[in-house]
């Protein structure tokens, strides 16, 4: 049996005649960036999210990029964020001249460890950006109260976490602003790049719309430099045919989710954890093995596909050694860098495909391979 990582070609069949109908709606007005189209998206997706304005951008990399523009980041300064992440996180921060201030992680949930967050700031800490890592939120009650007391930003990376929450918030909303992304892997995806930023700040809403089309006030009229964030009118109008099922797929993910969790009960497999008050939407079902590499190509080798998110953490890529970390400043994220891997949890999965995921996984550990608990 094959079981890929991801499979966008069976989503695709789910609502294909209703983004065809949308794009050629698109071709025939011609308006292809912003417009109408954007609009339309904008307000349905705000609406979704539970969020006062949505603005949407290019990318979910552009989307904390503009966001940190819009909020004055730049030389000198300093943000607070994980090494246990994808690169845009800290790129975009070290893309502004403000350098990414590491906290290492909590060994359950991946995601930033508040306990540590205070101790890292100074007085040139501008803002917090939390990752709501695989889908499941960062605790962010104690980052928006240490965010209030030392009157730093929140900018939540939420690329990864669309539809998520936490004590019945969605995710996005608990700070400053919120980004998303739309790449294709994800929950809710465009035919390419897309992102956006909510926020309940109107000034800071303007700020961004201002941003993303070069800053621009009036035709040709610049008042500051901002950069091409602009949506795409295509990607609008698929992402607003496709966000009329992404509450359907999430429950599916999570159903996939708890079928593994069951087949992984009271195993040398160390399935996720998620925290009572969070809802997981499962952008990865990521589980960890102490023979990570050794496992992933037993799998490979009976045709089931993995990934890992992400072998490497950012403070020890080479981009960033100007900022002098070293390899043991933050043991748990070098830690599950070693023996995260992630398995397919995609919507369209069938139980069988998930048996046989189970099954070979623990099939690896059944016939004497290093696999321990972690």
């Amino acid at each position: 049996m094959k079981v890929p990582l991801l499979d966008l070609k069976g989503e695709y069949e789910t609502y294909k005649a209703e983004a065809l109908e949308a794009i050629r709606h698109i071709c025939e007005t011609q308006t292809f960036a912003l417009g109408p189209a954007v609009a339309s998206f904008e307000r349905r997706i705000a609406d979704y999210c539970g969020a006062r304005f949505a603005i949407g951008v290019s990318s979910g990399s552009d989307a904390l990029l503009v966001s940190l523009m819009a909020m004055g980041i730049g030389d000198g300064d300093e943000v607070i964020t994980t090494p246990f992440t994808f690169f845009a996180t800290a790129a975009a921060i070290a893309r502004l001249g403000a350098n990414p201030v590491f906290v290492d992680i909590d060994q359950d949930t991946f995601n930033i460890d508040t306990t540590r967050i205070e101790s890292r700031i100074t007085t040139r800490s501008k803002a917090i950006v939390p990752v709501h890592l695989f889908g499941q939120a960062a605790k962010m009650k104690p980052i928006v109260n240490i965010a209030r007391k030392h009157g730093l930003a929140v900018v939540e990376d939420a690329a990864q976490a669309i539809g998520a929450s936490q004590n019945g918030l969605k995710c996005g909303n608990f700070g400053t602003a919120g980004c998303f992304s739309f790449y294709p892997t994800k929950n809710l995806s465009c035919f390419g790049d897309g992102g956006l930023v909510i926020t309940s700040d109107k000034n800071l809403a303007e700020k961004i719309r201002c941003l993303r089309n070069h800053g621009q006030t009036g035709q040709y009229i610049y008042e500051q430099i901002g950069g091409n964030f602009r949506l795409d009118a295509i990607q609008a109008a698929v992402l607003q045919v496709k966000l009329k099922y992404l509450d359907k797929w999430n429950r599916q993910r999570r159903q996939n989710a708890a079928f593994y969790d069951k087949l992984f009960a009271d195993t040398p497999i160390s399935a996720p954890k998620i925290a009572p008050d969070n809802f997981s939407i499962y952008h990865q079902y990521t589980i960890k093995s102490a023979s990570r590499d050794e496992l992933k190509n037993y799998l490979l080798a009976n045709g089931i596909a993995s990934a890992v998110f992400y072998p490497k953490p950012l403070h020890l890529q080479e981009c960033f050694g100007y900022l002098g970390y070293k390899k043991g400043d933050f043991p748990v994220a070098e830690k599950i860098c070693s023996e995260v891997l992630s398995l397919p949890v995609y919507p369209q999965l069938t139980e069988e495909q998930i048996s046989y995921v189970a099954d070979t996984a623990l099939g690896f550990h059944k016939a004497g391979r290093k696999l321990k608990k972690c």
